[in-house]
């Protein structure tokens, strides 16, 4: 049984949320700052967010990147790496397994993403309890959950 009060947030949404300040992410990242919905998140998540902060395509962007990796340890609740076992979901990009593996893992109910290769996951994921699905899709969709 999956808990819709946990939410796996991919590095892109991050992104949106904590560098672009891109309107769509305002209700999932108020709920998450809230504490209406409970951000799950690993340390090989943590480093990549890290690693995006100072990648110089966003630079133009300035990245306030303490401030962003102070969001992510205030809100996100850390916990191991997943085991890397046989999934029972694979991605298609090796670097987006850990997502699917975490969201399956602690029975995440949320799985927010705009990766093509996770969101090609969707209808399998869905019958494992976990909705994968577009950040600005989230608000509309958490309303019509059960």
């Amino acid at each position: 049984m999956s808990d819709k009060s946990v939410v796996v947030i991919d590095t892109q949404a991050l992104l949106d949320w904590l560098v672009f300040r891109d309107a769509s992410a305002a209700t999932w990242s108020a709920a998450v700052q809230a504490r209406h919905l409970r951000w799950r998140s690993c340390p090989r998540m943590r480093t990549e967010l890290a690693h995006m902060l100072g990648h110089p395509r966003l630079s133009r962007w300035n990245p306030q990147s303490e401030q962003a990796l102070a969001v992510f340890d205030r809100y996100a609740e850390l916990v191991d790496d997943p085991v890397a076992t046989q999934p029972a979901l694979r991605c298609r990009d090796p670097d987006d397994q850990v997502f699917i593996d975490l969201a399956l893992a602690q029975r995440a109910g949320w799985l927010l993403t705009r990766d093509k290769a996770l969101l090609a996951l969707a209808r399998r994921a869905r019958p494992l309890g976990t909705t994968i699905l577009r950040p600005d899709a989230w608000a509309a969709a958490s309303a019509a959950a059960p």
